[in-house]
């Protein structure tokens, strides 16, 4: 991953097609976890995303707004996946506040995830502790503030993601489709914290 001080489309669209395959190899796992605890298309749909998403990087600008932006229409092509809307508004969230740079210094990562997390809590109506994707996004932006490293950035929120799903796992789901299973979802993961998981990982394995 590039060392320098910021990210660009060009680190942003290597990151993509890292996490393409990343879905595309563990759709069957998210498919089987979904499975117990919603309509089990989970991995379906993160891999139909990332397609429209791969089909989108040619037609990348300098723009890193632009191509956020982009990613979350990918997105939106998944209509009937609640998860796939709440990722899409994440990604505009980071669009709208990278719009017109062509660098954004690593830092910022962290405040990028914060802003998808707001936008995302808002949408979802979710609140931390519902042990959704929005527990993982946070603990992961607390972690990477202020680092300047991208590998490092990676290492923190890999950590911190790890850590709270360790945490939530023995809780039951509060919100959404889970929470009606309620007590049978006391020991499964998150199927949307294992998809942020899933990514840092497709991100952090070498290739």
């Amino acid at each position: 991953m590039n060392q320098a001080a910021g990210f660009t489309t060009a680190d942003l669209a290597e990151g993509l097609r890292r996490i393409a395959a990343g879905m595309e190899s563990s759709a069957e796992e998210l498919n089987a976890l979904d499975g117990k605890l919603g309509d089990g298309d989970l991995g379906v749909t993160m891999s139909r995303g990332c397609a429209h998403v791969l089909e989108a990087l040619p037609n990348f600008s300098t723009d890193v707004g632009q191509a956020l932006m982009a990613c979350a229409q990918a997105f939106t092509k998944e209509s009937g996946s609640s998860f796939g809307t709440l990722l899409a508004f994440g990604l505009m969230s980071a669009a709208k506040s990278t719009k017109g740079r062509t660098v954004v210094p690593w830092p910022e990562v962290s405040d990028l995830l914060r802003r998808a997390f707001d936008s995302m809590s808002a949408r979802g109506k979710a609140s931390l502790g519902d042990k959704t994707v929005l527990d993982v996004l946070e603990a992961s932006a607390s972690a990477t503030q202020g680092l300047n490293d991208p590998s490092a950035i990676l290492r923190a929120a890999l950590v911190a993601t790890q850590e709270t799903m360790d945490r939530l796992r023995d809780k039951p789901a509060q919100i959404g489709r889970a929470r009606i299973f309620g007590d049978k979802s006391i020991g499964l993961d998150d199927p949307g914290m294992m998809v942020f998981r899933t990514m840092l990982q497709a991100l952090a394995d070498k290739k």
